[in-house]
């Protein structure tokens, strides 16, 4: 069994204002009567003008809390936020006022959320929707919000756009319904874009098809990309940095080709296993053992201890820090070399 080698640097923190959009030590729990879930646990990242990071984890780990939180649309309660920074543009967007956060929202930073058909209102057409917000925040009149409507449609490659304005959304497809959504939140021309699982419930072909659409836009209008999902296959060819996140906590933090090619955390390691390979077939799939975590009663020491191949003593008795294991990837693990290494050789 691996024993812990010298350890690697210390992640030193990065000084507020350097980035577009920095998230420092955030930590939030929802209060209910059944208990305090703590749901997010020191969680920090960044993002830059014109990339794209890709936050991964399984259902519950945290992906989707964190981001509205950034949005400032979390409901509380439950939702308390105990502590952190969200700085946009060395602004700390916990401290601003309700009216000056709403100004950030949807016009400097805004979110497609995961499932459009329920994010859409059924009993308006998706023109007059995606008009409604040019008409309330920027006072644009009826005609002037009709026509950007069909051009942010166009924008988004929606055949017809201009005879299908008038359309309700049931009577689109599910990817045509993500893209009536990617068109409402670019209606303000944010800097930040962030997409909660784009993909989810498109079969393969049109989840390809958004995430070519999301990274043109990027590239096109110069946003920042923040791309929360389950899904390793597909983030792969759209992220520029990749963030992995395990009962509240990042876990990983790497360029996309360094991780991919030797991830430095056991849970890290575990979802690049589970992925299928057309060149292993007729074996079985590999698997992570057990569940995740009860938010209210995490593990002790690092939370993914009982479901860990590389678990020793240090790793129930002991939190692990954010190491830098070089170019800049943290990771929080006790072994991080170890399982580093094992990937890579």
């Amino acid at each position: 069994m691996p024993t812990p080698t010298s350890p690697p640097t210390p992640a030193s923190p990065t000084p507020p204002g350097e980035h577009l959009l920095e998230v420092r030590d955030l930590h939030i729990e929802f209060r209910t009567g059944e208990g305090v879930a703590k749901v997010i646990n020191g969680v920090s990242y960044h993002l830059d003008p014109g990339e794209t990071l890709a936050v991964l984890g399984e259902s519950g780990s945290g992906k989707s809390v964190t981001a509205q939180a950034i949005m400032g649309i979390l409901d509380t309660p439950p939702a308390h936020i105990r502590s952190g920074q969200i700085c946009y543009q060395g602004r700390d967007l916990l401290e601003l006022p309700e009216e000056q956060r709403r100004q950030v929202r949807g016009k400097e930073i805004a979110m497609i959320f995961q499932d459009a058909l329920s994010a859409l209102n059924p009993v308006f057409p998706v023109g007059w929707q995606i008009g409604e917000t040019l008409r309330q925040r920027l006072g644009m009149s009826r005609a002037d919000a009709r026509r950007r409507a069909v051009q942010l449609m166009e924008l988004v490659q929606i055949p017809g756009a201009a005879s299908r304005l008038d359309d309700y959304p049931h009577q689109f497809s599910g990817g045509m319904r993500q893209r009536v959504m990617i068109a409402m939140a670019l209606a303000m021309e944010p800097k930040v874009l962030i997409a909660d699982e784009p993909t989810t419930a498109l079969d393969v072909t049109v989840q390809a098809q958004i995430m070519d659409l999301l990274a043109d836009l990027r590239r096109d209008l110069n946003m920042a990309l923040i791309l929360i999902t389950h899904d390793l296959g597909v983030v792969a060819d759209v992220a520029d940095r990749i963030a992995v996140m395990y009962a509240g906590r990042i876990v990983e933090h790497a360029d996309v080709r360094s991780l991919y090619r030797a991830p430095a955390h056991p849970y890290t390691k575990g979802l690049l296993e589970s992925i299928p390979r057309l060149d292993q077939r007729g074996g079985k799939l590999s698997t992570i053992r057990g569940l995740p975590p009860n938010l209210m009663r995490i593990p002790s020491g690092c939370p993914f201890h009982p479901r860990c191949p590389y678990v020793q003593q240090v790793c129930v008795d002991v939190v692990p820090h954010d190491l830098v294991l070089g170019d800049g990837r943290t990771s929080a693990c006790h072994f991080a070399q170890e399982v580093h290494d094992d990937r890579a050789g």
